[in-house]
């Protein structure tokens, strides 16, 4: 009986912390402590291991973002770059590991109902060779990530033209 108790005790317990996950959603989302308020828009600082785009999309979410630009630098474990094939209607990608992020910049808006993150870069390696382009993913490395996240008024939608099957940032009144 002490047992079953115990037991139930505990799935109480696990209960009330996984409620307290869904009343709390930036540290639900891993974003608390990574990012602040400005007076433009926010200040993220990510850090070993942190995804940037699934961040920057969560951030969206949790702040509800209309639309932003940002820009960013940083030390990556890998950064992904695609360049895309529009015969095939999709991106080749190339994996650079630990590398700097010479510079990000991007915008986020939002497709079918979820944060749509566009961005492009440059990293550099040992070499000081360049490489850059449409970033697919970015994983951070040792050191850390910052970005800069400016906010737009008007909720932007990303959405695919037609002429060129691909997706396009959508302004007011012009799509």
């Amino acid at each position: 009986m002490k047992t079953n108790h115990f037991a139930s005790i505990a799935l109480a317990l696990l209960a009330l912390a996984a409620g307290a996950l869904h009343t709390a959603p930036a540290h639900a989302q891993g974003l608390q402590g990574k990012y602040i308020k400005t007076p433009t828009g926010y200040l993220m600082v990510l850090r070993n291991g942190d995804k940037v785009i699934a961040h920057l999309q969560r951030l969206a979410v949790v702040e509800n973002i209309p639309s932003a630009s940002f820009v960013g630098i940083g030390f990556m474990r890998e950064a992904t770059f695609g360049f895309y094939d529009f015969a095939r209607k999709e991106f080749d990608p190339k994996t650079f590991d630990n590398v700097e992020m010479a510079t990000m910049t991007g915008t986020i808006a939002w497709k079918e109902g979820k944060p749509s993150v566009h961005a492009h870069g440059m990293v550099t390696g040992a070499s000081f060779v360049a490489s850059g382009g449409h970033l697919l993913d970015l994983t951070v490395g040792t050191g850390s990530s910052e970005i800069t996240i400016v906010l737009h008024p008007d909720r932007l939608d990303r959405f695919v033209d037609p002429a060129i099957s691909a997706n396009v940032l959508g302004l007011p009144g012009h799509q």
